[in-house]
């Protein structure tokens, strides 16, 4: 990483924060009061940190860019199969490898419950009786960090939190969950009799950086999450995610559709991606290997889209990449692909391609009327031309397979492809490989975005990635087949608090390493 100075920095603060539940709750955001008395800035100024916070970019006065590294980038990104550092961090074992560092992985939950969660608590109290739509925004919003925050580590702290008389008691993930359908229900209903009240209100627009300022625009976004989340639980509980799948799927006002429809960060008004400064400045975030023997394989045309091609004169013009888990020591792998991800790029959250995808799942699962195949081939069609590519037929009718991985440097970490479907849909196949087909151009649909892609790759397997060369988890509590299942918690927890760390232990259901399960994470497809 870049700037050690600042990682070491942030590990202290960290270490600061995660400690004590009673310190998480308090706001160290750096907003005053006299900010919060003009022209709606009481909602607004809230509501755009918490929006930053999603992927993560508030300058909190720490520096930016290296808080998304930790909290995102050096986990989720990677473990999806999505990119891989160039630079031997920790002399080459690390995270890659599951040899895990707590500093890196305490980041999510210190930096969510220091500075995005006290806002969401603040401005869901703030506007509950003073302003529906800011409320609703609110709800709708604290459901898109905090999934994010228990799809890591599992039972989190969130209905309790801010409650010193319950002990900041955690929440099962399967208790947290169920409240964010709930949150979603809240949002829905305040959102559409505000909408139907207020037919022409637009006072969020203005401080409106993920959509295009309607609030039927956010009915929509909370639909589209409330399907993320149902698909989720599929088998966990299956009647209950058949029901809030078809809940927003009856929503009279619908949900991400048309390629243009997306949710994301936008950079038009001062926000800038950490990815990119990682990628063009720190020069830390390359083409995995996955994506190398899968994107090249597909001959997919999206691959110029987000990657370069290398840079080493003994691979011009080439796509590739870098594997996961190989200890490497050397700078041999900078002149690789690196993304097309630049500051100015708008950090995407969700798509129209997810939602297709999302319905082409539940067609194949029967819940819906709606054929697997047609709501497939919408997802690719809607994620090409997302990127700009009209010409979709060839693709489509594709049955090019995913190539071969061969290292650049070291042969011992060659690999056969694991990846077994090619893009064209065959209506004949069994159920298993049209989940996978759905799966693997989901995955590429939803690139750079690792904490999503990362859930639903443990949830089904699916695209099948490239197993670590050398598995170096604590104990070997990882399979190297299974792979990484969460985070631990912050390890200050076990020292500076150890009520609160035994009662998340004791809710998560299972040992505080790496290879738990998550609730929804079940282990089977059907």
């Amino acid at each position: 990483m870049k700037r050690y100075s600042w990682i070491f920095g942030g590990l202290l603060l960290l270490a600061s924060c995660t400690g004590d539940f009673k310190d998480i709750n308090t706001d160290l955001s750096g907003v005053t009061d006299e900010d919060l008395q003009i022209d709606y800035n009481e909602h607004g100024i809230r509501l755009g940190i918490i929006q930053q916070g999603i992927y993560f970019n508030y300058d909190y006065g720490k520096g930016k860019n290296w808080p998304f590294q930790l909290t995102q980038n050096l986990n989720a990104d990677m473990f999806s199969g999505y990119m891989h550092d160039g630079k031997p961090l920790n002399g080459g074992s690390h995270n890659s490898d599951y040899n895990l560092q707590d500093g890196w992985n305490s980041a999510m939950w210190g930096h969510t419950y220091s500075y995005i969660f006290p806002q969401i608590y603040q401005s869901e109290n703030a506007t509950r009786d003073k302003h529906s739509g800011f409320f609703g925004i609110t709800k709708i919003l604290k459901v898109e960090v905090m999934h994010r925050v228990t799809d890591y580590y599992g039972s989190i702290v969130y209905t309790h939190f801010a409650d010193p008389d319950a002990e900041y008691a955690p929440d099962t993930q399967e208790a947290v969950y169920k409240e964010f359908f709930c949150e979603l229900d809240t949002a829905v209903t305040v959102l559409t009799d505000y909408v139907e009240s207020n037919p022409e209100a637009a006072e969020f627009s203005r401080f409106d950086i993920l959509m295009d300022g309607k609030y039927t625009s956010w009915i929509k976004f909370a639909n589209s999450l409330r399907m993320r989340l149902a698909m989720r639980i599929a088998l966990a509980d299956k009647e209950k995610s058949r029901s809030e799948f078809l809940k927003a799927f009856n929503n009279e006002y619908g949900v991400l559709e048309a390629e243009n429809e997306l949710v994301a960060v936008s950079t038009q008004s001062g926000y800038t991606n950490p990815l990119g400064e990682l990628n063009l400045v720190w020069n830390e975030t390359y083409m995995s290997a996955p994506m190398e023997s899968i994107m090249n394989g597909y001959e997919d045309p999206r691959k110029a889209v987000y990657f370069a091609t290398c840079q080493d004169k003994a691979y011009t013009g080439q796509y590739r990449g870098i594997r996961q888990g190989t200890c490497f020591s050397h700078t041999s792998y900078l002149g690789l692909s690196k993304l097309q991800t630049t500051q100015k790029t708008d950090a995407i959250l969700m798509t129209a391609a997810e939602v297709w995808f999302l319905r082409a799942e539940a067609a194949l699962r029967d819940w819906t009327s709606e054929n697997a195949g047609t709501c497939y081939e919408r997802g690719v069609t809607a994620s090409l031309r997302q990127h700009g590519i009209s010409q979709t037929a060839d693709y489509l009718n594709s049955d090019k397979l995913a190539a071969d991985f061969v290292d650049t440097y070291d042969t011992e970490n060659n690999i056969k492809a694991r990846c077994t479907v090619s893009p064209k849909w065959i209506e004949t196949a069994d159920r298993d490989t049209k989940l996978e087909k759905i799966m693997t151009q989901k995955w590429l649909a939803m690139f750079p975005e690792g904490c999503e892609a990362w859930a639903e790759q443990r949830r089904t397997g699916y695209p099948r990635l490239f197993p670590v060369r050398f598995n170096h988890s604590k104990d070997g509590c990882v399979d190297t087949e299974i792979m990484i299942r969460r985070l631990n918690f912050p390890g200050g927890l076990q020292t500076e608090n150890p009520e609160q760390y035994r009662a998340l232990v004791n809710a998560l259901g299972g040992d505080d390493n790496a290879g738990t399960r998550l609730w929804w994470d079940t282990g089977t497809n059907w």
